[in-house]
């Protein structure tokens, strides 16, 4: 099982961040140990002193697909969760100014919390889909899936020319505004719509 992230994907969020508008989708991977599950607890790392919260709608893979056409890709996942991309955002920064890569900054232990998929039928529109997250009962994160730079199916058409995508490989789809630090004592909750589908602590 593989975890792909697309970064820079929604232009407040990117503005927030001082980034360059991509061409292309901004590609990054995250190793399997990475995810949490089941509302597990997130500890907060000791070699960072800035982790970043960043919700996200899920895609998971179904079916097995490389170079995939982008007017078939809606074939290949017939599900879709919400996850948290954590983020140290000062070892990022400081890969970042080396001009270096900065894998460990998203991709250390428990920096992906996800949550259960739930079917497409579920959703009354994938492309006009209200999501968002809480910390400590307050709105941090709002986002819709209509202000996407690159659709669900271009992402999955994308990533498949570079890597052969297989059943159970998850997508994280980019973020809103409004990321920001958590704390040791913070509860996170995340929202698709108005129904809670993930609420964990940092510890």
């Amino acid at each position: 099982m593989k975890i792909f992230a697309i970064g820079r994907n929604y232009a407040e969020h990117i503005k927030e961040l001082n980034n360059e508008r991509p061409d292309e989708p901004v590609i990054f991977t995250k190793p399997d140990t990475a995810i949490l599950k089941n509302n597990e607890p997130f500890y907060y790392p000791g070699f960072s002193k800035d982790i970043h919260h960043e919700v996200e709608i899920l895609l998971k893979i179904d079916k097995e697909g490389k170079n995939i056409d982008e007017k078939f890709a809606s074939k290949y996942y017939k599900e879709i969760g919400i996850g948290i991309d954590f983020t140290a955002r000062d070892l990022q920064q400081k890969a970042k100014d080396k001009g270096l890569p900065w894998d460990i900054a998203k991709g250390f232990n428990g920096s992906a919390p996800i949550s259960e998929f739930i079917p497409l039928d579920q959703i009354k529109d994938l492309h006009n889909l209200n999501f968002s997250l809480k910390v400590n009962g307050e709105y941090r994160q709002q986002g819709n899936t209509s202000l996407m730079l690159f659709s669900f199916d271009y992402i999955v058409a994308y990533l498949s020319k570079f890597f052969t995508l297989k059943k159970g490989d998850i997508i994280f789809t980019g973020t809103p505004k409004g990321v920001g630090p958590v704390k040791i004592g913070d509860k996170l909750e995340a929202f698709i719509e108005d129904k809670s589908f993930l609420s964990f602590e940092v510890k």
